[in-house]
């Protein structure tokens, strides 16, 4: 049996750990990343908010706005979820009772 080098054996335990330690490195990244993107887009929600407050307060009609394209966002979010959960509504009676909650 080969003599076994217990330095070239640890430099390559080494370099597999620090293979598994950057992949980890950069999940920690991307989720950090969502996470900042998330607060960004809360923050530009808020904004939104706030802007078409303003403009209300300004004089604009909710319903002229609307025709210049530019509904209300927490309008908009609200009906969104609305049709999304109608349509899982339907489908779980469809297929005879199937379990669609989990």
């Amino acid at each position: 049996m080969p003599t076994i080098d217990i330095e070239q054996t640890r430099n390559q335990a080494r370099a597999l750990l620090d293979s598994r330690i950057e992949s980890v490195t950069n999940l920690v990244k991307a989720r950090q990343r969502i996470t900042d993107l998330r607060e960004q887009l809360a923050d530009a929600e808020r904004e939104d908010k706030r802007a078409y407050v303003r403009a209300t307060k300004d004089g604009w009609s909710p319903e002229e706005l609307k025709k210049l394209g530019l509904e209300s966002g927490a309008a908009t979010r609200r009906r969104k979820p609305a049709a999304t959960r109608s349509m899982a509504d339907d489908s779980p009676s469809s297929d005879g009772g199937a379990t669609g909650a989990e």
